[in-house]
């Protein structure tokens, strides 16, 4: 990692511009290299490796596969997803509850949208999440899972701690990563809503749904994403219903 003193950007990357994968069961939007995709001028910002938007149809999902020396966050926008893993965690994920889990030393999970297996009503509706990767402090740590329910934080407007590692957000963040450089912020926004994106060397701004206005740059639309260098302080005010994820980092992986 470094924490040198990059120059002032602001890079838009529009939706349409995203790397793809359709499974048929699996509508994958990738903004940066991601499996068999793979562009050795986008493969992170920051300290973020991953930010797949990904809708999977109901009764599918993804079976079980290993990661390992990773911080996963996932955010559901609409439906639910079942996680299990091998250190006997599981729990079903839905809008407005934090989630993480540290893959440390190795860890085999699944992600599936099957949650009527738990009891309730076989339903058909797909999941829209999009799903993190930010890489820990260190290697070869426990593995291990977090959830916190915050949707009722998310009805304030204004920009939610979701995770964090980072001491000035250890009483803020409602879920801890294994990263001292790294917070997700979240934020659900009302048309006409505003809020005002930290300062850090490295930022990535997401619209997973709706429309925004950035100070300075303009719309932004669903699917649309910003990577900010050495910069932030700008506005971003809602045009429609809409919902943004901010990470916030200060230092950045080198390859």
């Amino acid at each position: 990692m470094t924490t040198s003193g990059p120059t002032p950007t602001i890079d838009v990357r529009r939706a349409e511009d995203r790397m793809k994968s359709d499974f048929g069961w699996l509508d994958s939007k990738h903004s940066f290299s991601f499996g068999h995709h793979h562009d050795p001028a986008n493969t992170h910002h920051g300290l973020l490796l991953v930010n797949n938007d990904d809708i999977v149809d109901a009764g599918t999902g993804f079976e079980t596969h290993p990661h390992r020396d990773m911080e996963i966050v996932t955010w559901v926008l609409e439906g639910s997803l079942v996680h299990q893993d091998s250190t006997g965690h599981n729990g079903v994920i839905h809008p407005g509850l934090a989630q993480r889990m540290s893959a440390g030393r190795g860890i085999m999970h699944s992600e599936k949208n099957d949650s009527w297996r738990l009891g309730g009503d076989v339903h058909r509706d797909p999941v829209h999440f999009v799903q993190m990767w930010v890489v820990p402090d260190e290697a070869g740590i426990t593995p291990g899972y977090e959830q916190l329910e915050i949707d009722g934080e998310l009805l304030s407007g204004g920009l939610v701690t979701v995770a964090s590692g980072m001491p000035e957000y250890a009483d803020h963040a409602a879920i801890r990563i294994r990263n001292s450089y790294a917070a997700l912020h979240a934020a659900r926004l009302a048309p006409g809503q505003t809020v005002t994106l930290p300062e850090a060397p490295f930022l990535h701004l997401f619209v997973p749904r709706g429309a925004v206005t950035l100070e300075g740059s303009g719309p932004l639309a669903t699917g649309d994403a910003v990577r900010f260098t050495a910069t932030g302080g700008q506005r971003v005010t809602a045009t429609e219903p809409a919902e943004i994820l901010v990470w916030e980092m200060h230092a950045a992986v080198q390859f």
